[in-house]
This record gives C-alpha cells, sequence and structure tokens, in this order.
C-alpha cells in the first residue's frame, strides 16, 4: 500500500509563499490522478488543484492564477506553489492519489497551511 506523506505547510503572512509537498512511498507514474485538497475547520474537504498522469492541470477558481501543482514522477512527489495567500487560504491541505485499475484512492495525513492577515 503506497503512503502519501505531505510537509511544508506554516505560518505565513497574507500575500507570502508556502510550496508544498507530497513524497509518496512508491512510483507515482500509474496513479491517473494526483491531487491537492484543503479542509478548513467547519467546512467539507475541497480540490484545490490537481494533475493527470498526462499533467492536465485543473484548479479551484478560487485559487486559479496563484497557486500551481506540478509533478515530478522521478521524485515520486507532487507539489503545491502557494503564492498570493490570503486569510481564506487556512486549511489543512491533504494529498490525495488517485487510479482506476486497480481501484485506489489513497490519502495523505495533512499538513497546516495557516495565513496571518
Amino acid at each position: 500500500q503506497v503512503r502519501l506523506v505531505e510537509s511544508g505547510g506554516g505560518l505565513v503572512q497574507a500575500g507570502g509563499s508556502l510550496r508544498l509537498s507530497c513524497a509518496a512511498s512508491r512510483s507515482i507514474s500509474t496513479f491517473d490522478d494526483m491531487g491537492w485538497f484543503r479542509q478548513a475547520p467547519g467546512k467539507q474537504r475541497d480540490l484545490v488543484a490537481s494533475i493527470t498522469i498526462g499533467s492536465i492541470m485543473n484548479y479551484a477558481d478560487s485559487v486559479r492564477g496563484r497557486f500551481t501543482i506540478s509533478r515530478d514522477n522521478a521524485k515520486n512527489t507532487v507539489y503545491l506553489q502557494l503564492n498570493s495567500l490570503k486569510s481564506e487560504d487556512t486549511a489543512v491541505y491533504y494529498c490525495n492519489a488517485r487510479s482506476n485499475i486497480p481501484h485506489l484512492d489513497i490519502w495523505g495525513q495533512g499538513t497546516q497551511v495557516t495565513v496571518s492577515s
């Protein structure tokens, strides 16, 4: 079973930047889709950004133009660059990996991002 470990979260002032990393315990090249989700207190977990095995990227409207997702198959790592951070970006950010065959839906433990205004 593959494990995902997020890192890079922390406390940052509004307007600042962070880079989140999601390291997998084995190759990510077989996953059809890898993504970042976030969950703020009292709210549901929502998609932030995703990237397919063919490097097609998708972003939530609230982060498009500010966040960038990328994947490095050689390092088994997915990144999320967060720029121009706002207080509403404060949440726990989770990495997710999905494949269709075999059916897998794997989550990391999350990393906290706190943006102070």
